[in-house]
């Protein structure tokens, strides 16, 4: 039986969405738990809506350690429904024999869903209203007020877990691992970090929204802990029969002038190192997928596709398969968890790797927000060019890395990741020298 049948359904036209979007999202965060996934307008032959709104909380979990996805398999199977949430990177440890010892200022739950009081689908104009009182949900909403608040933080100070002279020394350690060939490709991230923040969440998101609309943007809330999310890539996506990732390695800045900008997408396009890191991933997630899929199913749809964000061109390939019929929505994920394109080949030992040379935990960067519906279907997004916030300690984090192979040149990487957290600085009204 379906957990959310006792729901009342109604559908009605929403002409003006982005007037909607910013009242909704005002009043789905005055609940202890909310979640906004949104699609910016991108079309995919995989997107199922618009926009998705998440708010309050009928059922929540939040299982910590070993066993998180077996817990999260016997609830879903148990009480079938919409449930909305994120998957920590340092799940990793539930599927695999790994630790994460390093220092955790954000203090998020390794994993948390809930199924939503109310539940709000937009899609091709269509508004659809789950809720036990729709009308007072639209009413609720219809009553907010349009924001006038500056996102601009004048006392806040961001530092960096790495200087630059430490972030290339780093950088030219991991090349030697890579020499040995105890990895082919790492992706080592570093942190930015703000100390006695005060900020408003929900403005924030809106401003990083603005200026980086992306087709996985997602705002997340759980009490006092946030995820403001400008995300461009697609983890894994199940719809029906067929499953879909989407990993994104390759990375160009964008230019005003609109003939160097299409210079760019032609040299991104033809880059030999950036299409070798993609082909290492794309093969990582080929592996991933036969764990959890009919054999013989697992299949390249598109390679070196290049798609364009307001800041970055990005290169995207698509590798899609037919799910094990005998595997529930979580044992599909944690037979690929966590993402290739944030972790590099071989697997396992980019992980160890990672948790030697980075300085902080990752938590909930690099790991995931989505959903699972009634018919076990679900879709995920990467958790990159995102805030991070702990408003209990007044911690701000936001994390960017790349994929360092032997052929990297540390200083370049280093300006990957400054140009990664371009948006996001903007929205701070800060720069990085």
């Amino acid at each position: 039986m379906n957990a959310d049948d006792d729901l009342l359904q109604v559908k009605t036209a929403l002409p003006a969405i982005d007037k909607f979007k910013e009242k909704a999202l005002q009043w789905a965060s005055s609940f202890d738990t909310a979640c906004l996934l949104d699609s910016n307008g991108f079309t995919d032959p995989y997107t199922s809506f618009d926009l998705a709104i998440a708010a309050g909380t009928r059922r929540l979990i939040t299982p910590q350690g070993e066993n998180a996805f077996g817990e999260l398999g016997a609830l879903l199977e148990k009480e079938p429904g919409w449930y909305f949430g994120f998957l920590s990177y340092d799940l990793k440890n539930d599927v695999e024999e790994l630790t994460s010892a390093n220092a955790d200022h954000l203090r998020f739950p390794d994993l948390c869903f809930f199924q939503p009081l109310h539940l709000l689908l937009v899609k091709g104009g269509e508004l659809t209203i789950m809720s036990a009182n729709p009308d007072e949900v639209l009413a609720a909403i219809g009553r907010m007020q349009e924001m006038t608040t500056t996102t601009r933080q004048e006392n806040l100070l961001i530092n960096a877990r790495f200087s630059r002279e430490d972030y290339i020394a780093t950088v030219q350690a991991i090349r030697e691992h890579l020499r040995r060939g105890d990895v082919y490709e790492l992706n080592f991230c570093q942190e930015f970090y703000a100390e006695n923040a005060s900020i408003d969440p929900v403005s924030l998101y809106l401003a990083l929204n603005a200026i980086s609309p992306t087709p996985f943007s997602g705002f997340m809330k759980h009490n006092e802990r946030y995820i403001l999310s400008a995300s461009p890539e697609r983890f894994i996506k199940k719809a029906k029969d067929r499953l879909i990732s989407q990993p994104i390695k390759g990375t160009a800045s964008r230019s005003a002038d609109p003939d160097t900008d299409r210079e760019i997408i032609g040299q991104l396009r033809s880059d030999a190192k950036e299409q070798a890191e993609n082909v290492m991933i794309v093969d990582l997630v080929r592996n991933d997928l036969t764990r959890c899929s009919v054999p013989g199913s697992v299949k390249v749809e598109e390679l070196f596709g290049i798609y364009s964000f307001s800041q970055v061109h990005q290169m995207i390939s698509t590798i899609v398969s037919n799910p094990d019929p005998a595997k529930g929505p979580a044992s599909l994920i944690s037979a690929v968890f966590p993402m290739g394109s944030m972790t590099g080949a071989p697997k396992f030992r980019a992980m160890q790797l990672i948790e030697q040379y980075e300085r902080t935990k990752r938590g909930a960067f690099s790991g995931a927000i989505g959903y699972f519906t009634p018919e076990g279907d679900f879709d995920f997004n990467v958790v990159i060019r995102t805030l991070l916030y702990n408003a209990a300690e007044k911690y701000l984090s936001f994390q960017a890395g790349s994929a360092i192979t032997y052929d990297s040149d540390p200083e370049k990487e280093y300006g990957e990741c400054l140009l990664k957290v371009s948006g996001i600085m903007s929205i701070l009204g800060k720069s990085w020298d």
